[in-house]
């Protein structure tokens, strides 16, 4: 039985499930090819289905803002300045830059977090790729893009075209500022390119202040991640409001590796399928290892990033196209709901692109040879995205292979259940305690495991509604749905 508590116990924040747009040039052509070059817009195609998505909010930066210059992406088209894409190789055209970003986020009705270059974090690889070039950012920088788009009289922003502020609120700085390692010359190992934990300090309170004197209302993200959270919260106290953090879960080491690599699901489909439902394991470990550290100091926790990491030889990740890997981030959706009492911001996929498997959107390129199409995980965070309520309440399962989450919002509590069985259906009779259900509604997605979807299947994982019976409900295997009970109204 799954039985469901109407007892609110903390507010849910709508950014769970963020997206992360990041310019990744030859690595997956991403934000160029959402683009329309010729007409100055976001090709109409790709708005259309990242309407559906719906995300709450759109993420600009990653590693590449770490030699990101916001300049260079201002103003008019033709006077925009190309760059060297340094982690992702290539060059980028800055055809996109803030007010393109921005205009994305307000057709989707998101909101927008910008994530500042903090002196390259560190890292001498990207500040100077090459004798004389300059990709470090600065304090006053950053500080001069919070005045550009958020300032109600900004001249400059007001030359480009747009008198009235952006009103950004959120901002990440740095990225992965504890990830920077680089090859030794010579040897074959590699040694720190970055800051350490005091650096980052210092530097992380030199931007939060110059960016606060700019905006007192920001609210700010701080690099804590690789056990750094205690040491950056403490020192940095009011300055920052949520410490980032990213998870990227390749479910084990060597051979348990392997077992998704190498897309074992036609030869081992059970040895994969364990794999993939024991990501949410890696990830509540994460999550919870990142809310003790935080808890003391009275902030709150940003993962910016998170998803399979699969090297499967071809550097796309191909088994995140079947729908086990669906099933699998739908159990993840709940990990992060369950943690939801501290984490304000989280996503589970990089947004659009066209080849790397992690994203929510699969474009096609050219934009005239097919159609966009959501990927397993996109399928799963615009169904709970859409039945979700805005307070979490306790639910309980007695059988251990379904998962569950519950929220709740006036008088509809919301159900999202995954069937941990590839091949078998599971009874779960529901219930809510000490109140009357007047209607029952599911939305569900059931597949074969390991069907795959392309652009010649577009819709093969689009949810089915049906209203259901409390007592009898059965979800299909491997099978995830979004439930929806309307209460009945309490007597007085």
């Amino acid at each position: 039985m799954i039985q469901i508590t109407p007892r609110e116990l903390y507010p849910l924040s709508p950014y769970l499930y963020m997206q992360f747009a990041e310019p990744l040039s030859n690595a997956d052509s991403s934000v160029d090819a959402a683009w329309d070059y010729v007409g100055n817009r976001w090709q109409p195609d790709a708005v259309e289905i990242l309407k559906s998505l719906a995300p709450p909010m759109i993420r600009w930066g990653g590693c590449f803002a770490s030699y990101y210059h916001w300049r260079e992406g201002v103003g008019p088209r033709n006077r925009r300045r190309p760059m060297l894409n340094l982690c992702w190789d290539g060059v980028y055209s800055n055809q996109v830059g803030t007010a393109e970003f921005v205009e994305l986020c307000r057709l989707l009705g998101a909101e927008p977090l910008m994530c500042v270059n903090m002196e390259s974090d560190g890292r001498r690889t990207w500040a100077e790729p090459f004798p004389g070039a300059n990709r470090r950012g600065s304090a006053r920088e950053a500080a001069e893009w919070v005045a550009y788009c958020n300032e109600p009289e900004h001249k400059l922003r007001s030359r480009h075209g747009a008198p009235e502020p952006y009103n950004i609120r959120y901002w990440q700085i740095g990225n992965e500022t504890s990830y920077g390692y680089r090859e030794a010359a010579g040897r074959r190992k590699f040694v720190r390119d970055g800051f350490s934990c005091k650096e980052a300090i210092a530097v992380s309170r030199r931007f939060a202040r110059a960016m606060r004197k700019v905006d007192p209302n920001l609210k700010l993200i701080v690099w804590g991640d690789d056990g750094w959270a205690p040491e950056i919260c403490g020192e940095l106290g009011d300055l920052m409001d949520l410490a980032a953090f990213h998870c990227h879960f390749p479910c084990g080491p060597g051979d348990e590796g392997r077992v998704l690599a190498e897309r074992y699901e036609h030869q081992d489909p059970g040895a994969v399928w364990f794999r993939l439902m024991s990501a949410s394991a890696v990830l509540d470990r994460k999550i919870s290892e990142m809310a003790e550290q935080v808890r003391p100091f009275g902030k709150r926790l940003a993962m910016t990033e998170g998803h399979f990491c699969i090297d499967d030889g071809r550097d796309r990740g191909d088994v995140l196209s079947c729908w086990a890997a669906g099933v699998a981030y739908a159990r993840n959706l709940n990990v992060i709901a369950r943690h939801g009492d501290l984490l304000e911001i989280a996503t589970s996929a990089d947004f659009f692109g066209n080849r790397w498997r992690v994203n929510a959107v699969m474009l096609p390129t050219p934009a005239y040879a097919g159609n966009a199409y959501l990927m397993p995980v996109g399928e799963v965070m615009r169904l709970f995205r859409h039945h979700s309520g805005a307070w979490a309440v306790p639910v309980t399962c007695s059988d251990s292979s379904a998962d569950a989450a519950a929220s709740m919002s006036g008088n509809t509590v919301y159900l999202h259940l995954v069937n941990t069985c590839p091949d078998r259906s599971l009874a779960l009779p529901l219930r809510v305690a000490g109140r009357a259900v007047a209607s029952a509604t599911a939305w569900e997605i059931s597949a074969d495991p390991w069907l795959e979807t392309v652009g010649l299947n577009p819709h093969c994982f689009e949810p089915r509604k049906r209203r259901i019976d409390l007592a009898s409900y059965r979800l299909p295997p491997a099978g995830v749905a979004a439930v929806e009970l309307e209460l009945a109204p309490e007597c007085s």
